[in-house]
């Protein structure tokens, strides 16, 4: 039910640094647990990283351990992922999803979704 947008892709050489925003509209926010995942071409849509309702607790796919975080404002409506160390293989269109209440790393459980906003990163 609540409506995601995401921003902030580009295009970034292979150890920089980019940081994505899913503006969330509705009044419920504080109640969706939030996720990122990323689509490559020719690729299915994988999990990338998620967080709980208050943003205390947070869970990364292994291919970004280290590299990406995952965070939230409630104020704001907005959830973030800042990723640095970029490599190649993270280029994709990344996706915020919504989900009530608990987190999830399967796509399909998640009720709402961003357009995507892509990331290319050069060699």
């Amino acid at each position: 039910q609540v409506q995601l947008v995401e921003s902030g892709g580009g295009l970034v050489q292979a150890g920089g640094s980019l940081r994505l925003s899913c503006a969330a509209s509705g009044r419920t926010f504080s109640m969706y647990a939030m996720g990122w995942f990323r689509q490559a071409p020719g690729k299915e849509r994988e999990f990338v990283a998620a967080l709980t309702r208050s943003g205390g607790t947070t869970n990364y796919a292994d291919s970004v351990k280290g590299r990406f975080t995952i965070s939230r404002d409630n104020a704001k409506n907005t959830v973030y992922l800042q990723m640095n160390s970029l490599k190649p293989e993270d280029t994709a269109v990344y996706f915020c999803a919504a989900k009530r209440f608990f987190t999830a790393v399967i796509a399909e459980e998640y009720d709402s979704w961003g357009q995507g906003t892509q990331v290319t990163v050069s060699s």
